[in-house]
């Protein structure tokens, strides 16, 4: 495969100083920020000083955020005065070994581990521990906003100044078609396929393997374009034709690549979405052990006591967590009328919010006059 552009490329982000800073979490596992600044550089911190922490969703990675063919939300952010920007690359990037392993890893290891390490790293480098001085908001999307969700109104997080959560957060729903699909995809490609994982670049294999007949199979009920791995992507998440996106939102090159900006992922945490899904549509625990104690049986019950305003973002064509967002709303906004907001985005999808050609002019503008709201 000859690539357009590189693998884990930085090129997307121009004029700023980058640095990489690994972390360590509670159960052991190796994690990593970009952080981008262009003021001074220094990593003193100065009060007042506004961060913003991205964070990605399933398989995808910092990549989605810096991307050299559009102008990209990290770009974007500083471009807009941020001060600094930090992307998070959590045990669900396709930048870490994790998710080719088999595991039992969910939503709640992300919401005990993940997430409040990556927090105190960021103050900890900013020379802040305290979260006295730095003002940090977190954009997150997908199952990396669900994750941020759970660690917000959980209590494993606290002092952020303001959450953007796209797609959904503590109120999953998806399509029919979707919950069909949780219930019988598991099994075929672990019990009948013998695969430790479900890869979106299977049709690249140098040899005829499972997987790539598999993708190949996909295809055929595919035909509203030519990339194999859009074809897989369609699978592993959401209904539709695409059902990731628009594909007239994506810069054509962003859409050839997509095998590289999705990576391959075990099944364990579209098992925990179906458990939310059977639970009534609300954010549980995947399993009853001492170390996810921390995390509350009920999200929501306590919501009022979360004093930080969040954004629930979503595409109107959202076809992998439909409208999750809405609910969520709903049921925030019983609980703190007034301090939420929602946010529907039209003409646009679950991915193409933040991977679309025009998302700086669609998009980010919303994001930025709330962050700035609650600066």
């Amino acid at each position: 495969m000859v690539r357009e552009i590189a693998l884990h490329t930085l090129e997307g982000v121009t004029d700023a100083e980058i640095s990489q800073h690994g972390f360590c979490t509670g159960d052991g596992l190796g994690l990593s920020l970009l952080r981008f600044v262009r003021s001074s550089g220094s990593s003193s911190c100065a009060k007042g000083r506004r961060a913003v922490m991205i964070v990605h969703g399933l398989t995808t990675s910092s990549d989605m955020f810096i991307q050299p063919e559009h102008r990209n939300l990290v770009s974007f952010l500083l471009d807009e005065g941020i001060d600094e920007v930090w992307t998070l690359d959590f045990r669900m990037s396709n930048r870490h070994p994790y998710n080719l392993q088999p595991s039992r890893y969910s939503m709640d290891d992300c919401a005990v581990y993940d997430i409040p390490a990556a927090v105190a790293a960021i103050r900890r480098l900013t020379g802040d521990p305290a979260g006295d001085e730095l003002q940090l908001h977190v954009i997150a999307h997908c199952l990396g906003s669900m994750s941020v969700a759970m660690a917000l109104f959980g209590g494993t997080i606290r002092g952020i100044r303001s959450c953007v959560l796209n797609s959904v957060a503590l109120t999953p729903h998806v399509p029919r078609w979707s919950m069909v699909k949780g219930h019988v995809f598991p099994f075929i490609v672990e019990r009948i396929l013998q695969q430790p994982y479900v890869s979106p670049r299977w049709s690249d294999d140098p040899r005829l393997t499972l997987g790539k007949l598999l993708s190949k199979g996909v295809s055929l009920f595919h035909r509203e374009c030519d990339v194999p791995a859009c074809h897989m992507l369609s699978l592993m998440w959401g209904t539709g034709w695409p059902a990731l996106y628009h594909h007239h939102n994506l810069d054509e090159r962003t859409h050839r690549r997509g095998g590289d900006l999705y990576g391959p992922v075990g099944l364990n945490y579209h098992r925990h979405v179906m458990k939310m899904l059977r639970r009534g549509h609300r954010t549980v625990r995947m399993r009853k052990a001492p170390e996810y104690d921390v995390l509350p049986d009920d999200y929501l019950v306590a919501a009022e006591r979360i004093e930080t305003p969040c954004l629930l973002l979503t595409g109107r064509d959202n076809r992998v967590f439909s409208d999750s967002n809405l609910h969520c709303h709903r049921a925030l906004e019983k609980a703190a009328p007034g301090r939420h907001r929602l946010d529907i985005v039209e003409g646009y999808g679950h991915q193409d919010v933040f991977m679309g050609a025009r998302v700086d002019r669609d998009v980010f503008p919303r994001l930025m006059d709330f962050l700035s709201a609650n600066a």
